[in-house]
């Protein structure tokens, strides 16, 4: 219990830390939201728990397919807050074409 404590409060300190530096530089919050902080810590907790390398092999590789489809919040939201939509049913719209895409792209990978 203690040790998923820790997780907890390490993975929310962290988002903290990037919302507070995105409030004063968005391009420095943009570089350490981007940077694969949480998939790091998902490997370690992984390992350390488990300390099977084909476990953390799987999420490696499941990661990285399903990156593809998060993408397209990032590009749907500029545009259409862009377009002088409003920031929730933006952030709304937006969320509901990158849950269309995981979809498609669950489609896609449980034919492999």
């Amino acid at each position: 219990m203690l040790h998923t404590a820790i997780k907890v409060l390490l993975t929310a300190v962290l988002v903290i830390a990037i919302s507070e530096v995105a409030k004063r530089s968005s391009a420095v919050g943009g570089v350490i939201a981007s940077l694969p902080l949480t998939s790091l810590l998902a490997f370690v907790w992984l390992y350390g728990e488990t300390g099977d390398v084909s476990k953390v092999a799987a999420l490696s590789s499941s990661i990285l397919w399903f990156t593809l489809p998060s993408l397209v919040l990032f590009v749907v939201l500029p545009i259409l807050l862009g377009r002088g939509i409003g920031f929730w049913p933006s952030l709304l719209g937006a969320s509901t074409a990158t849950f269309g895409a995981y979809c498609v792209m669950t489609a896609i990978l449980s034919r492999s």
